[in-house]
């Protein structure tokens, strides 16, 4: 098992560095953050430098990648921002579900024109009553003619609001059947009539934002429906694993951004006429902190490997990403220590990434949620 890069991926990490130093310098990302406006110029870079294109089949316009390079692009994006990259992994998740679940009428409406940049794609599945617990959906689909009519409210669907964006939503088709019978996966365009989207105060996250969206009679048409009537927990259960391979690479991007602030912070500060990187519970503390970073991104990179390479990993994916999204929490509040005072001032990163870091243990399935699911894939049949 040989987790070294190719020749072509020391290449791609490479070449997304120099994309990150070009389009999204550190007083870029401060302003979203600042402004909470989507990075729409960097969405368009990576669609420019065929990033979204990377593990898209060829015969839609894809580069034919992996899930490992994807893996690789989301670590590097992460070390600039863990919210940031949300604008890349999010409508990657989603079009790799197309590829597996649409007809291919619809894969081959839909698929170039994300690769292209011309739609993003986000996921809605959460509601207030409903997070953890999908069953608890009441968000519902019901057919009317030739259409379907939606009515519910949802929370928590991160970057619903940006520019041309295609909400994945997940509804109730049959309010009888029990939930794995009766969801459904439509396709919305963030602008249908009927569709209310409010933007949240959130603490951390706040370019790519965070939205409670409000069907009024949103009507959709037959062809939005992806992998047929009630097939939608299908659609849920056939990308969960890149979801995580790809979240827990952005928690291991985001926690060694964290570290490679504080060693340099460690550098340059001085007291007592001399950097504090030379005091040994400073030295220290870096180096458990780079040690533990290392242990999260073995994990991720071997679950990641498995799920590129066509095996189940459902064990192994979901302890990397239970690992590595409270590395990431772990790390920031480590980080927030080293700078002291300038790590809480705004006018830093550190603080960035502490707020970003608390939404790693939550979104994309809770770390009780994570546990609850490698016990029972020990045998323990927890309840």
């Amino acid at each position: 098992m040989d987790f070294g890069f190719t020749e072509e991926q020391r290449l791609l990490r490479d070449s997304v560095r120099k994309l990150l130093h070009k389009h999204a310098p550190p007083d870029y990302v401060r302003r979203h953050d600042r402004e909470r406006t989507y990075p729409e110029e960097l969405f368009q870079a990576f669609a420019e430098a065929g990033l979204l294109a990377l593990p898209f089949p060829e015969q839609y316009g894809g580069a034919g990648g992996t899930v490992l390079d994807t893996v690789i692009v989301a670590e590097e994006i992460a070390r600039i921002s863990a919210d940031l990259v949300m604008a890349y992994t999010g409508g990657i998740f989603c079009g790799l579900n197309l590829v597996r679940m649409a007809s291919e009428e619809q894969k081959r409406y839909w698929l170039p024109r994300f690769l292209k940049g011309d739609i993003k794609f986000s996921i809605s599945m959460s509601e207030a009553d409903a997070g953890s617990d999908i069953g608890a959906m009441r968000t519902a689909a019901v057919k009317d003619g030739n259409e379907w009519v939606i009515d519910g409210r949802k929370l928590w669907a991160s970057t619903a609001g940006a520019k041309n964006n295609v909400i994945n939503l997940y509804v109730k088709t049959d309010a009888k059947a029990h939930y794995r019978q009766g969801l459904s996966l439509f396709l919305v365009d963030n602008d249908t009539p009927g569709l209310t989207l409010r933007k949240l105060d959130m603490l951390g996250r706040r370019a790519t934002g965070t939205y409670e969206l409000i069907f009024d009679k949103v009507r959709v048409p037959p062809d939005r429906l992806i992998g047929g009537e009630n097939k939608g927990w299908d659609c849920v259960m056939s990308g969960l694993q890149v979801e995580r391979a790809t979240s827990s690479a952005g928690n291991v991007g985001a926690a060694q951004g964290v570290v490679d602030l504080a060693v340099q912070y460690a550098k340059d500060r001085k007291q007592f006429g001399r950097p504090i990187g030379t005091n040994q519970a400073i030295a220290h503390m870096l180096a458990d902190m780079q040690t533990e970073v290392e242990a999260a991104r073995t994990l991720m990179w071997r679950a990641a490997w498995m799920v590129s390479n066509g095996q189940d990993a459902l064990r192994e994916i979901t302890m990397a990403k239970l690992f590595t999204s409270e590395t990431y929490v772990k790390i920031a509040s480590l980080g927030m220590q080293v700078l002291g005072g300038f790590g809480y001032s705004s006018e830093f990163d550190m603080e960035r990434h502490f707020r970003d870091s608390r939404a790693a243990t939550i979104a994309a399935g809770t770390s009780q949620i994570q546990r609850n699911l490698i016990a029972n894939l020990m045998g323990l049949k927890v309840q």
